[in-house]
């Protein structure tokens, strides 16, 4: 009778644990991960942006996030691997690039920047910096013109490579300041900023997160940046347009999701990334990596797109520059 009655005590709980390990399994086949897919590699700017906002988004979403890095070919490996994804759990987190510069650089793309995916919401905005180096130490736009009037060779501009919007920057930079800006590209901005503290180049343009420490630091000099205002971060200095330029320019990460991305869990997402982006902890930490924190409907980004994918258009045929 008492081996009967073990053997009884010993199924009922063998039941039970049964019972719980196909709860465990239904809930988690019903509340998957949401991934995050990056094109870049772990520790960048991307990579960290990624992970602040997805530390957030679990807890609105009440499910996990998980950040996945693709980098390889400058981004366009992630948007791929997004593009191909049927799960419904696969987003892409990507700056401009990939939606407004390249459908203009490349002649051949494996996707279709617009039908290819559906915008879910915009992330976080960014500026550009103009900086200035030991070959010019100039201190204003007007005196980066004057200086390149005397002398040509003086308006050299490095950047973090070709095709990127910072090289796209310096032709329209070039345009509205009449004066002929020459484009030397590197294999990445830590070599660009090398160049500028060397005296190679006379000025650098990137993100203005490349560029604030340069600045804070006294061994560059931000002399402008991009944007319609001036930048939270960099209150001294003055935007292009205050300093006579008839230009602006920024860029901005989104997120988009496959083509076939169910329209409910597009709204629903979109929706908890927005309240996200208003947390005054997240906005004050992505503040100091030199973004802005905001978020947006789909309809916002998808106009957004449009509208920068027209803007950008002009000055990248103007280089006559192809990727491929």
């Amino acid at each position: 009778m008492n081996d009967l009655n073990q053997f009884c005590r010993s199924f009922v709980l063998a039941a039970g644990l049964l019972t719980g390990f196909s709860m465990c399994a239904a809930f988690a086949q019903d509340n998957p991960p949401l991934k995050i897919i990056v094109g870049f590699p772990p520790g960048g700017s991307a990579d960290i942006l990624a992970r602040l906002v997805a530390e957030k988004l679990k807890d609105g979403l009440d499910r996990p996030v998980v950040v996945d890095n693709k980098p390889g070919a400058a981004g366009r490996i992630a948007v791929d691997f997004v593009k191909n994804a049927t799960d419904g759990n696969t987003i892409l987190l990507a700056p401009m690039g990939p939606f407004v510069l390249f459908p203009h650089t490349f002649k051949k793309l494996n996707y279709n920047a617009f039908s290819d995916f559906v915008p879910i919401s915009l992330v976080a905005n960014f500026q550009f910096a103009i900086t200035s180096g030991p070959a010019s130490n100039v201190k204003s736009v007007s005196e980066m013109i004057a200086q390149i009037k005397a002398d040509a060779n003086r308006g050299t501009y490095g950047t973090a490579g070709t095709g990127a919007a910072p090289h796209f920057i310096g032709v329209m930079l070039s345009d509205a300041a009449g004066v002929p800006m020459n484009h030397v590209p590197f294999q990445g901005g830590a070599p660009a900023v090398t160049a500028l503290l060397g005296g190679h180049v006379s000025y650098v343009i990137d993100t203005i997160t490349e560029s604030l420490e340069l600045h804070r630091n006294g061994k560059g000099r931000v002399i402008a940046v991009s944007g319609a205002q001036r930048a939270p971060q960099l209150l001294d200095v003055p935007t292009l347009r205050e300093q006579g330029l008839n230009m602006e320019a920024s860029g901005w990460f989104a997120m988009f999701g496959p083509a076939k991305m169910g329209a409910d869990n597009v709204q629903k997402i979109s929706a908890v990334v927005s309240s996200v982006m208003r947390q005054p902890e997240l906005r004050e930490r992505l503040l100091k990596l030199g973004y802005e924190a905001v978020g947006s409907t789909p309809e916002q980004l998808a106009t957004i797109h449009r509208a920068d994918f027209a803007r950008w258009e002009k000055p990248i045929k103007a280089t006559g520059f192809s990727a491929d």
